[in-house]
């Protein structure tokens, strides 16, 4: 169930941050991005109630939200997620061993129209009617076409399982997850972080992928964890903590995503910024990791004096409408959907 934001009341005028910071022991000093990532997210909030209830566009007078693609705050708000958790996750047999494999399978390749082209060929997907030869069929010939199977959101190295395409040896390690316990082993682990440790045990899943596949697979009803019991920074998150706090933060980023979800009340109502959160829930782990992803892009604009690691300069991606229906179902768990 939610534990719902505490109430705010926004000051008359913002508060500057706070000289220093103090996290896992070390004092760091925020730069001016550190409140960006604050006003960033009340504004990419705002922008997603919007389009939820309806209104017409303009959504922002944030020149830089209009113009380039930038995920919601909350993981599970995004499109993709939403099709996992309500076509994949919570559509079709509901034992564990069964939810497990639509999930990998879905997540491997992370892209809806992979998803939907193995159910339009197989009908449902069930792993205890799984052919490797049927599966392979229809993805290879969709390759054959010049179809995408991949999203291109984050790189999903392929495992060496003896194929000769990517794919292939996707399945393979999906074969082997299933009938290695990876499933009950998963399911039973007594903490989130040791659910991650069986993950990262298989080839080609580095602490990322893990750890994203676990976020996705604690979608499910049978999974028991909490998303403020564990993160593992990413990449593009650690890019957003140098951002935010300099060289000072480097090796304590997972600390630092925790003190942005712990103190998150503290900030939006020092900036006077309204945010009640996803239906009253507050942002958890991974959305503070996400969301430090996003921050690092839109700090390549907002802010080019301040460097991050990578170096980028530019946001890739700009804006597209899609105008497909957005959904906003949740894992029932969470007790958002009434």
């Amino acid at each position: 169930m939610v534990t719902l934001l505490q109430d705010r009341q926004a000051p008359s005028s913002p508060s500057p941050a706070p000289m220093t910071v103090q996290v896992a022991g070390r004092t760091l000093r925020p730069s001016a991005v550190f409140d960006t990532y604050w006003r960033f997210a009340a504004a990419r909030q705002a922008v997603y109630e919007a389009r939820l209830a309806g209104r017409p566009r303009p959504w922002t007078d944030d020149s830089i939200l209009a113009q380039h693609r930038f995920t919601n705050c909350y993981r599970a708000a995004d499109r993709v997620s939403q099709v996992l958790i309500g076509d994949v996750i919570y559509r079709g047999p509901q034992e564990w061993e069964e939810v497990f494999f639509r999930t990998l399978l879905f997540k491997i390749f992370n892209k809806p129209s992979t998803w939907q082209l193995l159910t339009d060929a197989l009908g449902e997907v069930r792993w205890d009617t799984y052919d490797y030869r049927a599966y392979d069929r229809v993805l290879s010939a969709a390759f054959g076409r010049g179809e995408r199977l991949y999203s291109a959101a984050y790189i999903v190295p392929p495992p060496q399982l003896g194929e000769g395409r990517k794919h292939r040896n996707h399945l393979r390690l999906l074969e082997m997850m299933m009938t290695s316990g990876a499933p009950e082993q998963v399911r039973s682990a007594p903490t989130m972080d040791d659910a991650y440790r069986v993950l990262l045990g298989y080839p080609a899943i580095g602490p990322f992928l893990a750890y994203q596949y676990l976020i996705d697979l604690n979608y499910a009803q049978q999974m028991p964890f909490s998303e403020m019991d564990f993160v593992v920074p990413g990449p593009g998150a650690r890019d957003g903590i140098r951002k935010c706090f300099g060289r000072s933060a480097d090796g304590i980023e997972a600390e630092v995503i925790r003190y942005m979800a712990d103190t998150q009340v503290e900030h939006f109502r020092r900036l006077g910024l309204a945010f009640e959160g996803l239906k009253g829930r507050p942002l958890q782990l991974i959305d503070c990791q996400n969301l430090f992803c996003e921050v690092d892009k839109y700090a390549r604009v907002a802010h080019p004096e301040i460097t991050g690691i990578s170096g980028r300069s530019r946001i890739k991606q700009s804006y597209r409408l899609d105008a497909a229906p957005m959904r906003a179902w949740f894992p029932p768990k969470w007790g958002l959907n009434d």
